[in-house]
């Protein structure tokens, strides 16, 4: 949970002081492909995706909601351009902590460092979960996989921010849901 693990980074030494607030309105940017990422975010309440723009078509890669820390993670590590976008799906409060703050507590904190790794490890999980689910199930199939296991994606997320995540149109999906009635 977001408290619990900002409340476990304030344990170690990251002061409330060295966080910031950010409250953005649905449809709005946080980051944009191209920007170099330099905070981490925490979700308070609301909801984000992460997506990227493939020559004018939307594909959305994963979308966050409350308690998940959110960042375009290979720009920030790197400090490269940042391959994806990161866009409100509701308006959305966050919590955000700035690159040089965490990686001096990081340096200063071993204890700490597992943690972060912990999150990181957990991504990385749920994007190769994405990517098998891309290759050996249907787009029916991973559409009925979201109905059981994230209720609350399809309940929050407009279908064609869903359908872009399954990688097919909205037609498509509108097809799917008519058909699994």
């Amino acid at each position: 949970m977001i408290d619990s693990f900002v409340d476990l980074l304030i344990k170690y030494g990251i002061a409330k002081t060295d966080w910031g607030q950010k409250t953005i309105p649905a449809h709005t940017t946080l980051l944009y492909e191209g920007d170099v990422a330099d905070n981490l975010y925490f979700i308070h309440s609301g909801a984000l995706r992460l997506w990227h723009n493939d020559d004018g078509k939307d594909i959305t890669f994963q979308f966050f909601f409350e308690n998940q820390i959110v960042a375009s993670y290979e720009s920030f590590y790197l400090e490269k351009p940042s391959l994806f976008s990161i866009e409100a799906i509701e308006d959305t409060e966050l919590l955000l902590l700035k690159k040089a703050t965490l990686e001096t507590f990081l340096q200063n904190n071993p204890a700490l460092m597992r943690i972060v790794m912990n999150q990181l490890s957990e991504r990385f999980i749920a994007y190769t979960e994405y990517f098998l689910s891309r290759i050996k199930e249907s787009p029916e199939k991973r559409y009925i996989s979201l109905k059981e296991h994230d209720p609350q994606l399809i309940k929050r997320v407009p279908d064609h921010y869903i359908a872009s995540f399954l990688g097919i149109t909205p037609v498509s999906l509108s097809r799917i849901k008519t058909r699994i009635k």
